[in-house]
């Protein structure tokens, strides 16, 4: 399956937000079209997954934790040696801290994230048996552990359901009038309502694959956009197909993805170690 976005520059889009005689669009009306969304993005990023590279749930927790204010790139580059030294919850509650800082120096905000790293591999070791517990309730009460962290393990390492409202979620499901709330727990509650709980993970991916394709903050590539006939934010990026085909990120544009060890059905390159070059 080709992984360009397919048909955008030859569709006439349409504001999705507006109903027939240009009156609002109505509740059933926005639901068919987002689910439409959901299953157009479902086609074309038929990959999506996330883009931490992990081996079992706690490197995904500790990933995710590292995640916050940088690239997963950038973190997928600096946890291989990390979990080399500290392959479970045991060895990083006795990690020294000055150590650990320097291991997860790449990844920004370092000093604070090595407490959370500790802090919660603390509570595994004492509260948990060493063990990632399944159930949101706890997860949220580990350092450095909201909602948004618990939804990415609990859906990509325990297959259960859950939306992660990233800034990417955020700004799409804004852009295509899902919902007017900016509270990210009220997004979630308000996004969980259009779609049947057995899509909210994978749902999640696209969206997120899509905004970090396509539909960029500043200047989505709305010229080949494969939903814009559904969008009704159409026009706020570059429409002309040629350029906004230069806008594309990752795969789409021909560069490596963002994980060192993809899946085997990801149809990009694997992103390069860290220090290694990434031209061509």
């Amino acid at each position: 399956m080709s992984t360009s976005p397919v048909g955008a520059a030859e569709r006439s889009p349409k504001p999705g937000g507006a109903g027939r005689g240009g009156q609002p669009e109505s509740r059933l009306a926005m639901v068919r079209r987002a689910r439409r969304i959901n299953r157009a993005l479902g086609e074309v990023y038929y990959y999506a997954h996330p883009e931490l590279d992990f081996d079992n749930s706690f490197e995904l927790l500790v990933a995710t934790v590292l995640s916050a204010q940088t690239t997963d790139l950038r973190v997928n580059q600096t946890t291989p040696k990390l979990f080399a030294a500290y392959p479970t919850p045991e060895d990083l509650a006795a990690a020294e801290p000055e150590v650990l800082e320097q291991l997860i120096r790449p990844t920004g905000f370092f000093r604070n994230k090595a407490k959370s790293l500790i802090g919660l591999s603390t509570a595994l070791r004492d509260r948990f048996d060493g063990t990632v517990p399944g159930r949101l309730e706890d997860l949220v009460t580990l350092p450095g552990v909201g909602r948004k962290t618990a939804h990415v393990v609990l859906g990509n390492a325990f297959g259960r359901p859950g939306i992660t409202v990233d800034t990417h979620f955020q700004r799409l499901v804004h852009r295509w009038q899902w919902t007017r709330a900016q509270d990210p727990v009220k997004i979630e509650a308000e996004v969980a309502e259009i779609f049947p709980r057995k899509d909210w993970t994978m749902l999640s991916h696209r969206v997120i694959f899509h905004g970090r394709r396509i539909c960029h903050a500043r200047k989505p590539a709305c010229g080949v956009c494969p939903i814009a006939h559904l969008c009704p934010s159409f026009g706020e990026g570059e429409t002309d197909p040629e350029k906004a085909r230069k806008l594309l990120k990752y795969e789409m544009g021909g560069q490596p993805g963002q994980r060192l060890k993809p899946p085997p059905d990801y149809p990009g390159r694997p992103a390069p170690p860290l220090g290694a070059a990434t031209a061509g």
